[in-house]
């Protein structure tokens, strides 16, 4: 047979190995850049109830911690449990106790592509301490907090307690001015900070009310508590906002600064008589070139 029939299929390989090395060459570049991050979905979160509390005993010989929480959420999640109960080995003979109950305890977290929000409403309740089995440690009508981030907008957080506050068997009256303090001889003293709220460009979040407890019935030692109780917190974080419209006027570009390796520009191309498409030439005749090789092997063997 002819060596030419080898010869022609051997010409097409190599030009077509070539068209589309040229053809390829520019997607390849650039489906390389790198990845974008995905676009964040916002955070809430709300808890009824949370304490931090430190419990001694037998003067101090024991400390037991009460770490509990009521309805803690995260988006997109709600909760309406209006009892919690603990139990702490010492105290009580074992006895599991009743840390809050309330007619109404609701906790809600919501997350959506515009917006995240995290609300609390707490009505009616009773919170209760190891050592105090009869006295509550606070009692309350209404609470409520709330905590809204929307994209692109400032986020917003409120905090409403309503209604009268019993704190260690006295009503109190509470004031958004500063802490307030109770003191009950024999018993201990409650510190109490209403209403606090703080926001940033993204995040929002708002505490009802915060205690800071110091309890020692009767300083007979038998269960002294130490610590803090946050009654009704939200927080949210807002979703990020859409982009912006392009500016109709252009923006002065940054003095680059070229990585190691980075490709040489066109301009310097010119000098040397090249230009943008360069590489995909080299790569093409690269690719002639292997072609026509293989089509002379091809060749030879067939002689032989």
């Amino acid at each position: 047979m002819n060596s030419n029939a080898f010869r022609m299929p051997a010409r097409r390989f190599a030009v077509t190995a070539a068209a589309t090395v040229l053809a390829a060459g520019p997607a390849v570049l650039a489906g390389a850049g790198p990845a974008q991050a995905t676009e964040g979905h916002g955070r809430a979160s709300a808890v009824v109830l949370r304490t931090g509390l430190d419990v001694s005993l037998l003067n101090k010989s024991v400390n037991v911690p009460l770490t509990v929480s009521l309805n803690d959420v995260q988006a997109p999640r709600s909760a309406e449990k209006t009892a919690l109960t603990a139990k702490l080995d010492g105290v009580d003979g074992g006895r599991p106790f009743t840390v809050l109950g309330a007619e109404v305890a609701r906790s809600s977290a919501k997350v959506s592509a515009k917006k995240a929000e995290g609300s609390v409403n707490l009505a009616h309740a009773k919170v209760h301490v190891p050592g105090l089995p009869l006295l509550s440690l606070i009692e309350i009508e209404q609470v409520s907090a709330k905590a809204v981030c929307a994209a692109g907008e400032k986020p917003v957080a409120t905090a409403n307690p309503l209604g009268a506050v019993t704190v260690l068997g006295k009503k109190t009256t509470v004031t958004a001015g500063g802490p307030t303090e109770v003191k009950v001889p024999g018993v201990g003293e409650v510190r109490l900070d209403l209403a606090s709220t703080r926001t940033t460009s993204r995040t929002a979040a708002a505490t009802a009310l915060q205690l800071k407890v110091s309890i020692n019935p009767l300083k007979l030692n038998v269960a002294e508590v130490e610590g803090t109780v946050t009654l009704a917190e939200a927080t949210c974080e807002a979703p990020d906002a859409p982009d912006a419209p392009a500016s109709a006027d252009p923006v002065e570009p940054a003095t680059e600064v070229k990585p190691q390796g980075a490709p040489v520009d066109e301009a310097n191309l010119a000098e040397t008589g090249g230009s943008s498409a360069t590489p995909y030439v080299a790569a093409g005749a690269v690719a002639l070139l292997a072609a026509g090789s293989g089509a002379v092997v091809l060749a030879r063997r067939k002689r032989g």
